[in-house]
């Protein structure tokens, strides 16, 4: 298994549109898609409190191609993440990371 950490750092006043975003939609439309969520959380104390991290797993480079693509081409997630930002960005920046685990990790 691979591990994929996003972190998305919401506008000012938006992290309630994005965590809707995720709860009534994003989730939904993964699971159609055949993506694993392995967690979701907030920044309680760290850089930045407007912070939604979470994490997915994956069979596979060539697994997170073929799903990932398939959902950000998907009409369904098009419409929502428009409907989203119709009153404008609710987010400022997306950071990735591909993680491998470690012999000794607990996830594998």
């Amino acid at each position: 298994m691979l591990y994929e950490l996003r972190v998305y750092a919401a506008l000012p006043g938006r992290m309630p549109d994005l965590l809707a975003r995720f709860k009534d939609h994003t989730v939904s439309i993964w699971q159609k898609h055949g993506i694993i969520p392995v967690g979701f959380w907030t920044t309680l104390i760290g850089r930045s409190t407007s912070e939604l991290t979470y994490i997915l797993a994956w069979n596979s480079l060539a697994d997170r191609e073929i799903k990932w693509t398939a959902f950000v081409t998907d009409p369904e997630w098009l419409h929502v993440r428009d409907e989203s930002e119709k009153d404008g960005p609710i987010v400022v920046s997306i950071s990735n990371q591909i993680l491998s685990p470690t012999s000794f990790s607990a996830l594998k």
